[in-house]
């Protein structure tokens, strides 16, 4: 069986649909996977490190608001479409599978005009435009949250990373610390703002290093591939990485994180309980603090608006946090109790249903 991925441009797309590919490999040795992204994304990376063919379109942003971007859509679309419907004629896939984002709205019009089957994931709660319309069009559909609103929704859950949804913190704790060079036995703080960083997140951490180190509480902080992170010295760790390959090791090291509200943010920390405090990027349809809402109301995170993350906040709510295990273990214990952590298969396994009709 030949299928085609789509979806580029963040780590909240690649990363579901790399573990869909690595799922559908498992279950199907035999299978043939192509990825469709764009020339700019992280993709063009993560893609052929894990192993699999790449594809590249042009990317369509949709623009929100009417402007000159907007009016230059149709052409940008035409020609994306045509571009990826010679990729289908030359690798003739049984099934095309969208992710949302930039590359899966001429992927849709490209399989829809040929007439091959579509199964559609979205990450968020709330669905983009791509995937709006995607959904429209496709045999099946599956969101990562139960309330999502679109035609056909299954809820099946985000595909996460096999190291990541079979991770036990405790247990390569020691490990992870010993990697960044953290102490082994401080409470520990992780800060991402995601794969292209978060400077709001950047500067109100590290501006309250003082009262972090005051309690005791160690910082692992990735501060984005062109982020920066400028903490005061002192003897207590405060390690800075523009990034991190082994999120797992991020995520068993942690007693706590700090990080965005993307799909992919949310579920890894809930399936693995470590507890987090969202802090939901201020732009977009507000899907981040959506997806975030589900563990807040569970007792399994924090919710902080963006304007409202200063220094002054973190100082003033983290240390008595990271410092607190009885509540951090409560914390963990509820986030967990959420989140599936097979979705991988649940959607590998629709993805070749519908690919061998």
């Amino acid at each position: 069986m030949r299928i085609l991925l789509a979806g580029g441009g963040t780590a909240g797309h690649t990363s579901p649909l790399l573990a869909t590919a690595d799922a559908l490999r498992r279950l199907d040795p035999e299978v043939e996977i192509t990825c469709l992204g764009t020339p700019r994304g992280l993709e063009n990376r993560v893609v052929p490190e894990a192993g699999y063919r790449l594809e590249l379109v042009p990317p369509v942003p949709l623009p929100r608001k009417v402007g000159g971007d907007l009016f230059r859509v149709p052409g940008r679309l035409r020609d994306a479409v045509k571009q990826t419907s010679a990729i289908l004629d030359r690798i003739r896939p049984d099934v095309v599978v969208g992710y949302g984002g930039y590359v899966s709205m001429p992927a849709y019009l490209a399989a829809r005009r040929a007439g091959l089957p579509i199964v559609v994931h979205e990450q968020n709660a709330l669905p983009g435009l791509a995937n709006k319309f995607g959904a429209r069009v496709a045999t099946r559909v599956a969101v990562s949250f139960p309330d999502t609103r679109l035609p056909k929704a299954e809820y099946v859950g985000l595909p996460i990373r096999r190291m990541i949804s079979g991770l036990d913190r405790g247990a390569l704790r020691a490990e992870a610390r010993a990697f960044f060079g953290l102490d082994p036995d401080r409470p520990t703080l992780v800060v991402t703002g995601g794969s292209q960083g978060a400077r709001r997140l950047n500067e109100s951490v590290s501006g309250a290093a003082e009262a972090l180190a005051a309690a005791g509480v160690q910082v692992l902080h990735v501060v984005g591939p062109n982020g920066t992170a400028s903490p005061r010295p002192s003897d207590v760790p405060y390690v800075v990485e523009p990034f991190v390959d082994r999120m797992d090791y991020a995520l068993a090291a942690a007693d706590l994180m700090v990080c965005r509200a993307g799909a992919s943010s949310v579920t890894e920390a809930a399936a693995v309980g470590l507890p987090a405090v969202f802090v939901p990027l201020p732009i977009g349809n507000g899907e981040q603090e959506h997806n975030a809402r589900p563990v807040v109301a569970a007792g399994g995170a924090l919710l902080v608006a963006d304007a409202a993350l200063t220094s002054a906040w973190v100082a003033s709510t983290i240390p008595a946090l990271a410092t607190d295990a009885d509540r951090l273990a409560d914390m963990g214990r509820a986030a967990s109790a959420l989140i599936r952590r097979d979705a991988d298969e649940r959607l590998a396994r629709i993805v070749l249903e519908v690919g061998a009709r």
